[in-house]
């Protein structure tokens, strides 16, 4: 199986006091799951995408897809596609001629243009010039584009930028068939719902650092605390009993009638309200969503840094 391994990678830009967009960043990206890759707008996350495919040069550590670099690779098609930017066709080609360009300069075969043309669902749109198409249009183009050398890794940047939400829901299944097939998937994407939708695992990035490189679950779970929803036709009496037993609840129930309780499992709360007979028609853990798992983390990461910086003279 092939695996993108990025290991002490940094790049600097610039002179003497030259800005650093990626700091000693080391992850790998494994086959078989999706990897999500996020962070805040500059964070790094398309410096290192460039790094990995020999878009541009490191100024130190590495980049590799199967242990190579990817300028060694012989049909790099055929190990590596990916969607950085879905402008950069030709506007006055077609989409059928695009795709055939790419196929007879990497020696792939012509039966693929239309392989790929259906599994994205532009055959309708194959001989119009890609000038007239819409921005979906033009994501759906790059991404088969990806596709064409039915490669092991696939690096896709904001696929779901522009699409609608037939689209939306089509580039998630795509995510998790190319996954479950074994293949390295890694998308970055600035939308959290979207993310939480395909992702199984994420490498998060803030100021070209590395922040987290976990399992999905493990990092909201890591960065919520625990709350539970309840619903009741006694709500005076299951807050006293709640309060008694130490646990934070909310001053009023939403307009739905539920109350929040901090700090406490639904299975606690359960047992309580059982033993005290004070009926329950709603009971559930309350699990933070990935973007108030990931505001979590950057805050913390923002704080942290804050603290290190030496206090400057006035």
């Amino acid at each position: 199986m092939t695996s993108i391994d990025v290991k002490n990678l940094t790049k600097e830009y610039g002179g003497g006091r030259a800005t650093r967009a990626v700091d000693e960043l080391t992850f790998r990206v494994e086959p078989g799951r999706v990897t999500g890759f996020l962070g805040p707008n500059g964070a790094g996350k398309s410096t290192t995408m460039r790094l990995v495919l020999g878009l541009d040069r490191p100024t130190s550590g590495t980049a590799t897809v199967g242990g190579h670099p990817y300028v060694t690779l012989d049909e790099p098609l055929r190990t590596v596609g990916a969607l950085l930017d879905a402008q950069a066709a030709h506007p006055s080609r077609t989409g059928r001629d695009h795709l055939r360009m790419l196929a007879a300069s990497n020696g792939l075969p012509a039966r693929r243009v239309d392989e790929v043309l259906a599994e994205t669902g532009l055959e309708p749109a194959a001989r119009r010039r890609i000038r007239g198409y819409s921005l979906g249009m033009r994501q759906r183009l790059g991404i088969a584009a990806a596709l064409l050398g039915d490669p092991e890794v696939l690096m896709l940047d904001e696929p779901a930028n522009g699409l609608d939400p037939e689209g939306i829901v089509w580039i998630r299944g795509l995510l998790r068939r190319l996954a479950a097939e074994g293949r390295t998937v890694l998308v970055s994407s600035h939308l959290m719902n979207e993310t939480a939708a395909f992702a199984d695992h994420l490498v998060v990035l803030g100021r070209g650092r590395l922040l987290a490189d976990v399992p999905m679950r493990e990092f909201i779970d890591a960065h919520s605390h625990a709350r539970v929803r309840v619903r009741t036709a006694d709500p005076v009496r299951l807050r006293a009993t709640l309060l008694a037993k130490g646990w934070t609840v909310g001053e009023t129930a939403d307009p739905d009638g539920r109350w929040m309780v901090e700090g406490a499992s639904a299975e606690e709360i359960g047992a309580v309200t059982a033993r005290e007979g004070i009926p329950v028609f709603e009971l559930a853990d309350e699990r933070a969503s990935l973007e108030q798992a990931y505001l979590a983390l950057t805050a913390e990461a923002e704080a942290a840094e804050f603290t290190a910086r030496p206090l400057q003279e006035a």
